[in-house]
């Protein structure tokens, strides 16, 4: 009689796609989590000091200094953090950038080593990241979720004010009020965004880094701030039809999606619509490489911008203005 043998699966065979992702998750969550401090800073009163805001930071070199956002930190001068073991530490704010949304602060030496900071231009819609923060005030909370999009332009509101955070990465891991500043990881553990909650509306964004925002943090910790260009644009990358690539040769641009009111964008006559191909001489079709074009030394200095209008390449004159922090 013929004996009927069982077959153990494999390894190949007891394999689950989730399983691997799990995996993922667990060891970039484990190694992420460290580095990532629960933020909140205070204010001075009559009845001594009083908290204006919380969030949550990243600790990005050996000698204590983290990154968070400008929105976090908004006038604050100190605080505290406390990682995610339960060390604390007084902290005092460098300085912050409203444009980009990043601020950094200083605290004492930890024991933890600093996150490693990754590159945002390498990242893929669709590619698995992973958000760690603070939210609501649960400490060394972590999310997953897929990159939604890339090269996003946002405008927030500041005040009475209105200004746009630009090149930020649309995520669909979950974000909420006490997770901006947070990490925004890459699947082999590298910060490659500064996760903000700053839009609202269930939006996952986070601050990208890359070589810009590295400019930005080593101007803060330099001087306090980033002198900033300023036009006043809500913009979008896109790809151009086979018509208009063949008449202007650009494959790519920025959509105009939104100009702001009594901004250099809107004296200049630029619309809605508007596909802005080149700035000065470069090509832009992203936010970052329009960001790159908008600093100190952009300001006050005429510029030639070409768009696409209605099928037809037009030259548009205008001049940035400084950007205003308040």
């Amino acid at each position: 009689m013929a004996t009927a043998i069982s077959r153990v699966p494999g390894p190949e065979a007891s394999e689950d796609p989730l399983d691997s992702y799990s995996a993922t998750v667990i060891r970039v969550a484990a190694a992420v989590t460290p580095h990532v401090a629960a933020l909140e800073v205070t204010g001075a009163g009559r009845n001594g000091r009083f908290r204006m805001g919380a969030g949550s930071a990243v600790l990005f070199t050996s000698d204590g200094y983290l990154l968070t956002n400008a929105h976090v930190v908004g006038g604050a001068r100190a605080g505290s953090a406390v990682f995610s073991d339960g060390t604390p530490t007084a902290v005092e704010v460098v300085g912050s950038d409203p444009l980009s949304d990043l601020a950094v602060v200083h605290g004492r030496a930890p024991t933890a080593a600093p996150a490693e900071l990754g590159d945002a231009e390498s990242l893929r819609v669709g590619q698995l990241v992973i958000a760690v923060g603070n939210p609501l005030g649960l400490s060394g909370s972590v999310t997953a979720g897929v990159v939604s999009g890339l090269g996003r332009s946002i405008p927030v509101r500041s005040g009475r004010n209105r200004r746009i955070i630009e090149d930020v990465i649309q995520t669909d891991a979950a974000l909420n009020p006490g997770s901006s500043g947070g990490a925004l990881a890459d699947a082999r553990g590298r910060i490659v965004g500064i996760n903000t909650a700053v839009a609202g509306a269930g939006l996952g964004l986070a601050v990208p880094v890359n070589a810009t925002s590295r400019r930005i943090i080593a101007a803060l910790l330099k001087d306090g701030r980033v002198r900033r260009a300023y036009l006043g644009l809500v913009n979008t990358p896109v790809q151009l039809p086979p018509s208009s690539v063949v008449r202007t040769g650009h494959r790519e641009g920025l959509l105009v999606v939104e100009v702001l009111v009594d901004s250099p964008a809107e004296r200049a006559g630029l619309r809605s619509g508007d596909v802005l191909l080149r700035v000065g001489e470069k090509a832009v079709s992203n936010a970052e490489s329009l960001q790159k074009l908008l600093f100190a030394e952009a300001i006050g200095v005429p510029l030639e911008l070409v768009v696409l209008r209605d099928g037809s390449e037009i030259r548009i004159l205008t001049v940035p203005e400084e950007m205003n922090d308040k």
